[in-house]
């Protein structure tokens, strides 16, 4: 069962309790992208393999690569022969120029962004997508909200005996049609099979590799205090066609998935407006997720408009019905962004000219008030403290 460990005071809206898991055994709930998620991180992950990248726990690990200089000596390797024995006599003076100094950056580091996922989506075919357009738009915008440009990615699939190999070879194109829109390529890959009835059809594992330009550091712990929180469109799109192909549930209009890669997105925004602070696609947890992550990371409040959060009516209406809460539900097309007030106008802009930012909106600010607690102000006036989602609305949705 889970404890309750001391209340937490946030000066505003008073002390209560927070329930921490002390389970013994992995839930559902561990793979939400909310408190569980997080506690199994911090308890089980962090403490094993810790280092300063890992720990910043940002959406991608950046990494300085070493200029070719630095693998051996002073130059780079090169290739067998270039240096082959010569015959007495032959070091005669070269000429001017033949070994100049190289010009300036062209040993320097290479930054690159390198992030990894897995993907166990139920159904694996949905409206508006499926598990192999998913996995390479997940892994594809992991790396572009971290400010870099995607270029190789890699994947393995874990099968199940019995699935149709059609439904395979679907999936697989699928894929190269998404890297094709990604201007990614796939590079390397594993298979594996399962026995029947103990893998679910098809699990697929990712990574991703990008190239980071000089001078970009994005990061969830560079918010202040003024700074305007966005959201490229709708939210709660995907999870909800998940959970009504998988329920059965019928609506007047087709829900579908927002499943789309961001790449092309971040680059405009970034062109426009280089003084973003940080960018975060929520997937997992929703838009819930990435806000609290924000201000626990930056040490900042968060304050949210519910006025503000676009949500489509059709989405809003199912998670009336069906008890959920749209700030709680994933996407996988859209996400949030954090720039300082004054750029903020300009940054929604952009957005909306892009096709997928097009319903973009400001939902809020960061704030000096009650840092690493957010809040949403309701339609009427209310205000309310909005949490990490302490179990599992809806299990398996990526």
């Amino acid at each position: 069962m889970a404890d309750l460990v001391e209340p937490r005071n946030n000066g505003v809206f008073g002390a209560c309790p927070v329930p921490q898991s002390r389970y013994d055994q992995i839930l559902l709930g561990h793979g939400s992208g909310g408190q569980l998620t997080a506690d199994l991180i911090r308890r089980v992950f962090l403490p094993a393999f810790d280092n300063p990248v890992l720990s910043a726990l940002e959406d991608q690990a950046t990494l300085m690569l070493p200029g070719p200089g630095a693998w051996s000596g002073d130059h780079a390797p090169t290739r067998s022969g270039d240096h082959a024995p010569t015959r007495s006599g032959d070091h005669a003076p070269t000429r001017s120029g033949d070994h100049a100094p190289t010009r300036s950056g062209d040993h320097a580091p290479t930054r690159i962004a390198f992030t990894t996922d897995s993907f166990v989506v139920r159904p694996i075919f949905f409206p508006g997508g499926d598990i192999g357009r998913l996995a390479v738009h997940g892994t594809v915008n992991d790396l572009a909200v971290g400010g870099a440009r995607p270029l190789f990615l890699s994947a393995a699939f874990i099968l199940e005996e019995g699935l149709p190999l059609a439904d395979l070879r679907r999936v697989v194109e699928s894929m190269r049609n998404a890297c094709a829109e990604a201007g990614v390529s796939l590079v390397t890959g594993d298979t594996k099979v399962v026995d029947r009835g103990k893998g679910d059809l098809i699990f697929i594992a990712t990574s991703g590799i990008g190239v980071v330009p000089e001078g970009r550091a994005l990061s969830i712990r560079n918010a202040r205090p003024g700074d305007r929180i966005l959201v490229s469109g709708t939210i709660g799109d995907h999870g909800v066609a998940i959970l009504s192909v998988r329920e059965g549930i019928e609506f007047e209009t087709v829900l579908e998935s927002d499943s789309a890669p961001l790449h092309d997105l971040t680059r405009v925004m970034l062109d426009a407006c280089p003084s973003i602070r940080c960018m975060r696609d929520p997937t997992r947890g929703g838009l819930a997720g990435s806000v609290n992550e924000l201000a626990a990371a930056s040490g900042v409040g968060v304050e949210l408009n519910e006025a503000a959060l676009p949500i489509r009516p059709e989405v809003r209406g199912a998670c009336e019905m069906l008890g959920l809460d749209p700030l709680y539900v994933a996407n996988e097309g859209k996400l949030m962004a954090v720039v300082p007030a004054e750029d903020a106008d300009r940054l929604l802009a952009v957005m909306r000219r892009h096709p997928l930012g097009r319903n973009a909106a400001v939902v809020g600010e960061a704030t000096a008030e009650h840092p690493g607690v957010v809040t949403m102000r309701s339609v009427v006036g209310g205000q309310r403290v909005v949490t990490l989602l302490a179990g599992e609305q809806l299990p398996r949705i990526c």
